[in-house]
């Protein structure tokens, strides 16, 4: 419920975004986001990074990776779409997860976990691209899948500092306060003008408060206990929140298509989520 939680509430980010000023634009968007989200977790983990005793390297590594998420994922939204560069990147994740789990661990996937996940990928790209796909740029596809393995590789890096020990609460801090301070100069370079309306700061505040550092708290404390394979399949409820936001909130429409691939999403979910009776 931790993993469902956050994802939760990275499906309301674009809801939220779309009320910005007209002068923000997505990436100026994403970086004020995970600056102000990546430095407020660090702030609050505090000492306990400074105290920890775990490896650097394996660390810093995934501040970077997180960044390099955010690069690759409005990289490829900007050559093949939104509808198709979010389903690839989103969709593409829990596939790498599974595989680096598996290489890494040397343990095969559950029979179920590979259900559950082709159903909820399979429901995704569905409820996303509702049975109609326009003109779509392999090199932005390509890119997608980048983002996807990177969100893979910072994924099973963090679940494993937190099962050698590390505070979730540290590992979430490092990994986005660092990935804020990459992000510093992105900021820096992009138009801020839309930060200066009240608009633009609630949106921002929202952004880094709610969906960045409440989210990756939740995501962190739901890494402690549920396998790093399943919590990136569970995640895969962005999607569902953020199309019924849309419909909700913003006034848009969904076919009869895209109402079955979340039908088959929630389903997939609600399979992976629910413990098997001992």
């Amino acid at each position: 419920m931790f993993i469902i939680g956050a994802a939760a509430l990275w499906g309301t980010a674009g809801t939220v975004g779309a009320f910005a000023p007209d002068s923000a634009t997505p990436l100026s968007i994403a970086a004020a986001r995970l600056v102000i989200g990546g430095l407020l977790l660090a702030f609050l983990a505090g000492g306990t990074i400074a105290a920890t005793r775990a490896a650097p390297l394996p660390m810093i590594s995934t501040a970077i990776a997180a960044a390099a998420y955010q690069a690759c994922f409005f990289w490829s939204v900007s050559r093949t779409g939104v509808a198709v560069g979010t389903v690839v990147a989103l969709g593409s994740g829990p596939v790498f997860t599974g595989l680096i789990t598996w290489f890494a661990d040397r343990r095969r996937p559950s029979g179920r976990w590979l259900a559950a996940t082709s159903a909820a990928v399979l429901g995704c790209v569905v409820l996303t691209l509702g049975g109609a796909v326009g003109e779509v740029d392999p090199a932005g596809v390509l890119i997608a899948l980048l983002a996807g393995l990177v969100y893979a590789f910072y994924a099973v890096v963090a679940a494993h500092m937190i099962a050698k020990g590390v505070p979730s609460s540290t590992m979430m801090g490092v990994m986005f306060g660092g990935a804020g301070v990459v992000m510093l100069p992105v900021l820096a370079l992009s138009d801020l003008s839309w930060l200066g309306e009240p608009s633009g700061l609630a949106v921002a505040g929202y952004l880094g408060c709610a969906t960045t550092a409440l989210a990756c708290f939740l995501y962190g404390r739901g890494l402690r206990s549920t396998p790093v394979a399943t919590a990136s399949t569970l995640t895969l409820a962005e999607p569902g929140v953020a199309a019924v936001l849309g419909v909700a909130v913003l006034g848009e429409r969904l076919g009869a298509v895209s109402w079955a691939g979340m039908a088959l999403l929630g389903v997939s979910l609600a399979l992976l989520a629910v413990r098997r009776s001992t």
